[in-house]
C-alpha cells in the first residue's frame, strides 16, 4: 500500500465523540418542548441509525420530519458543548497522518451539526460526510478512495464491506465485540487508544486491495 493512498474513515457517534450526553439533553428538551413522551435513556443506547428513526419510536411518521428539524435545529446550543472526544481519537486521526494517509468522517449525523462536534472539539479530518448510514457510507468511502474504515456499529461495518474497505469495529458503542465480528468485521479494538498501534501493523503488511 502506497502511503499516498491510504485513507481511513471514521464514524462519528461513538467512535470519534461520546455524544450520549448530549443527545440525552436534547431529547428531553425536545420532549419539553413538544409534550411528548422520549424516553432519552433508551434512545442513547441506540445511537447510530438516523435520528427519524429513533424519532419515530416517539411521533407519528407524518409528525416525524417536523421533529427531526426542530431536533437539528435545537442540537448546537444544547448538544455540542456537552459532548466529549472519545479516549484516543484526536490520536486515531494523527496516526493516519503520520503515516502520510488522509482521515475522513462519515457519519449518519446531520453534516452541519457534525462538523460542530469536530470543530469543537479540535479535530480536523481532511473531509467530512454526514447523513449516511450502514451501505449508503459505501458512497463516500468509495468516492474518497477509503480502504479502512473504523465504526462502532454493525452499519458501519455493513457500510466499509459495500465499498469493499478493511473494517476496523470499536466496541464503544450499542455494539459489542460478537455482534461486530458476526458482522464481518476485519478486527475490532477494545477503543481508539489501540488503533495508533494496530495501524502502523496494519500498514507495513501492505494488504491487497479486497
Amino acid at each position: 500500500m502506497d502511503s499516498c493512498l491510504l485513507t481511513v474513515g471514521f464514524d462519528l457517534d461513538m467512535t470519534l465523540i461520546d455524544s450520549r450526553p448530549g443527545i440525552h439533553a436534547c431529547f428531553e428538551a425536545l420532549a419539553a418542548r413538544t409534550g411528548a413522551y422520549i424516553d432519552a435513556d433508551m434512545a442513547i443506547t441506540r445511537l447510530g441509525p438516523p435520528l427519524v428513526d429513533e424519532l419515530a419510536y416517539w411521533f407519528p411518521a407524518e409528525e416525524v420530519p417536523a421533529m427531526a428539524d426542530m431536533y437539528r435545529a435545537m442540537y448546537p446550543s444544547i448538544a455540542i458543548a456537552a459532548t466529549p472526544a472519545m479516549p484516543g481519537a484526536a490520536e486515531a486521526i494523527a496516526a493516519v497522518r503520520a503515516a502520510g494517509g488522509r482521515a475522513i468522517v462519515v457519519t449518519a449525523k446531520y453534516e452541519p451539526n457534525a462538523k460542530l462536534h469536530l470543530e469543537h472539539l479540535g479535530m480536523v479530518p481532511d473531509e467530512v460526510v454526514g447523513d449516511l448510514w450502514a451501505e449508503a457510507k459505501a458512497e463516500a468511502l468509495r468516492e474518497h478512495g477509503a480502504s479502512v474504515y473504523v465504526g462502532d456499529h454493525t452499519g458501519d461495518v455493513r457500510g466499509a464491506r459495500t465499498a469493499r474497505a478493511y473494517s476496523v469495529g470499536v466496541a464503544t458503542g450499542p455494539c459489542d465485540e460478537r455482534e461486530l465480528r458476526e458482522a464481518g468485521a476485519d478486527v475490532v479494538l477494545a477503543d481508539l487508544t489501540a488503533f495508533p498501534e494496530w495501524l502502523a501493523a496494519h500498514h507495513r503488511q501492505a494488504p491487497p486491495a479486497r
